[in-house]
């Protein structure tokens, strides 16, 4: 029988560069071969006798001989299949170590979309607001209209509040979040859980959210305060 050489286990970055690693071929199943024959000796001749049964004992040694070899061919190809199934048990570890990584960078993403969502609402609520307050002022300074009511300027100044407010609470939630998140990604890496190598940098959205609060707080003063703040 021919033999069989064992496969080479290649590293884990050489287990992902090369996905066609298959294991050794299934060996050949074995001819079915009789036991030899007890052989018929004339007992009355030993000589002859102890040849012809040192002949059927060489037989039946080479029948076992191939027999062993056999089962040993099949026992390391039991071993190479064990190996490439830790092998692809190992890889898919490793991509659902990647895979639980990028999630976070996901999430993360997911969570500067809502305050980027809440933005636009804050920012329709405070730009509104101070159209609002603007053109009824711009009427009362033309005395188009006379000041019978402070309603129009307590309305704008509610809506820029209400924004200021609503964006106030989305910056916090957002901070909150942001800091569990960073937290919890930072003791999954440390405990080697997930690949945690990707840049986490500091979110430009939430940077943009506390601009646009300031702007909004310049704007609710000049509204309530009469200040030439924003120019």
């Amino acid at each position: 029988m021919t033999d069989i050489k064992r496969r080479t286990t290649p590293t884990r970055p050489e287990r992902l560069r090369d996905s066609s690693t298959a294991p050794m071929p299934r060996p050949s199943h074995v001819e079915e071969a009789s036991v030899p024959p007890i052989p018929q000796v004339d007992k009355s001749n030993a000589d002859v006798a102890s040849v012809e049964y040192s002949a059927y004992r060489t037989g039946l040694s080479n029948h076992r001989t191939g027999l062993s070899e056999h089962r040993t061919q099949l026992s390391e190809y039991r071993t190479d299949l064990s190996e490439f199934r830790t092998d692809l048990s190992t890889d898919r570890t490793e991509m659902s170590m990647r895979r639980t990584g990028m999630s976070f960078q996901r999430t993360r993403m997911s969570a500067d979309r809502t305050l980027m969502s809440i933005m636009r609402t804050a920012l329709s609520l405070i730009g509104f607001g101070f159209t609002i307050f603007q053109f009824f002022l711009h009427l009362q300074s033309s005395k188009l209209m006379t000041e019978t009511s402070h309603a129009p300027r307590n309305f704008g100044i509610a809506l820029v509040a209400l924004g200021i407010v609503m964006l106030t609470l989305g910056i916090a939630y957002h901070v909150v979040f942001m800091r569990s998140l960073r937290a919890e990604r930072g003791a999954m890496t440390r405990d080697g859980l997930i690949h945690g190598k990707s840049p986490y940098p500091i979110s430009l959205t939430l940077i943009t959210a506390s601009l646009l609060w300031l702007l909004g707080l310049a704007a609710v003063a000049s509204m309530v305060f009469n200040l030439n703040t924003l120019g």
